[in-house]
């Protein structure tokens, strides 16, 4: 076997060289690196407006810069890297992140900084993409979504780990040091990466106009709506939690991270409960996770003034994370060769969502609705989400299913 050959064994899976385990925790943690960079900005924005002269709501452009990076970097680079092996594209990936981070860490105005964040987020939604499909290449096709959930669990415990502890460095050290130490941890990763995750190549036949072949398939479309609007109920209520809490819930300001830790406690069950379901009965899974969603949203503008239902709540909207792994493998299924484009894709869906579910939530508060009236915002979304997944569901044949399936589950056996 040549140097750099993707390990496989007998049912055309990759081996890991130092077994799963410690692949799939160095692709979680490149993972939690991502999402902790990424939400952690929101609690350093007003140190990061006063270095750059700007107010705290002007600063709010510098997420936004981040997601408008996710966006455009997640298709982009899944066309125009489609020939390139797996690893070494994460490898690509985890550099751009630290170029990134080390450049918001140094940014010295409004206009370097919001290019930074531009540039920290172009890998995120490629790099969660392909680690998916790296991840499902080392499993059965049986544990493909659990595989994904896994990888996904880096982004779900940046929030109860992650993000308080760069927090703290934030506040201590200021909000340089919070995202100098995001660069570390990816640097840290790649060089873990280089032991324990496997050589992993292309299909032969996949080229950057097979990868937009996928943007013509309906099924393409439709899942990445579910994920651009269904998922939209969570962020409306997340958008507004503090002041949610705070002047609804009679939370102190200093009880506020409890809350939101319960929260993440509640993404992490969730993301490991909800691979295991899509495993089992994909679609039936994500129709019972939108209508969880919209039922516990609804529920939170209920309980909003209660503060020990309030905590118990939003555990269970954090569950609905695990809406995430099972789209990721819905999308592999439909997307055909287009795998890397679709992978990634599922993360720009992911940061339009927030947006969209930020920008009615803030309407709904904007009209005299009241805060908690985010969770009525996000039911609705959550319902018209499991509208739109109802209608994929009637466009997908057996036959067509049994295609896509067979599809994702093709080995690769390109060189690094």
């Amino acid at each position: 076997m040549s140097k750099g050959q993707p390990i496989q064994n007998a049912g055309n899976l990759v081996r890991p060289p130092r077994g799963l385990f410690a692949a799939i925790l160095t692709l979680g943690l490149g993972g939690l690196a991502i999402g902790t960079g990424e939400f952690v900005s929101m609690s350093l924005l007003p140190g990061m407006a006063q270095s750059t002269n700007v107010s705290i709501p002007g600063a709010g452009a510098y997420i936004s810069a981040y997601a408008v990076g996710v966006v455009v970097g997640a298709p982009l680079i899944a066309v125009c890297a489609a020939r390139w092996a797996r690893k070494v594209l994460l490898f690509a990936l985890l550099a751009l992140v630290i170029v990134g981070y080390v450049g918001s860490a140094i940014a010295w105005d409004r206009a370097s900084l919001l290019t930074a964040r531009f540039i920290s987020g172009l890998p995120h939604g490629a790099f969660y993409g392909v680690s998916s499909l790296v991840a499902a290449a080392m499993v059965p096709a049986n544990r493909k979504a659990q595989a994904i959930g896994y990888v996904m669990l880096g982004l779900a415990v940046a929030n109860v780990i992650g993000v308080p502890v760069a927090t703290w460095i934030g506040q201590v050290w200021g909000w340089r040091a919070a995202f100098f130490a995001v660069a570390i941890g990816s640097a840290f990763t790649v060089i873990m990466m280089q032991f324990f995750v496997p050589s992993v190549g292309n299909d032969a036949e996949v080229s950057p106009a097979s990868e937009l072949q996928g943007l013509k398939r309906p099924m393409v479309w439709l899942t990445l709506a579910v994920a651009s609007i269904g998922f939209g109920g969570m962020f409306a209520v997340y958008s507004y939690i503090t002041p949610t809490l705070i002047e609804v819930a009679g939370f102190s300001e200093g009880q506020v991270p409890l809350a939101l830790a319960i929260w993440g406690v509640g993404m992490v069950f969730g993301n490991l409960v909800g691979g295991w379901l899509a495993d089992r009965a994909l679609v039936p899974s994500i129709l019972g996770m939108l209508a969880w969603n919209a039922i516990f949203l609804a529920l939170f503008s209920l309980v909003a003034s209660s503060r020990p239902l309030t905590l118990v709540v939003l555990f269970l909207i954090g569950n609905g994370f695990a809406l995430v792994p099972a789209l990721q493998a819905r999308l592999m299924n439909v997307a055909g060769r287009a795998q890397t484009l679709a992978a990634a894709l599922n993360h720009s869906a992911f940061n339009i969502s927030n947006a969209v579910g930020a920008i009615l939530g803030g309407l709904a508060i904007a009209h005299g609705l009241g805060w908690a009236a985010t969770g009525w915002v996000g039911g609705l979304l959550a319902i018209a989400g499991l509208g739109l997944m109802v209608l994929s569901t009637l466009r997908l044949t057996p036959a067509h299913a049994s295609t896509q399936s067979r599809a994702v589950t093709e080995g690769a056996s390109a060189e690094d």
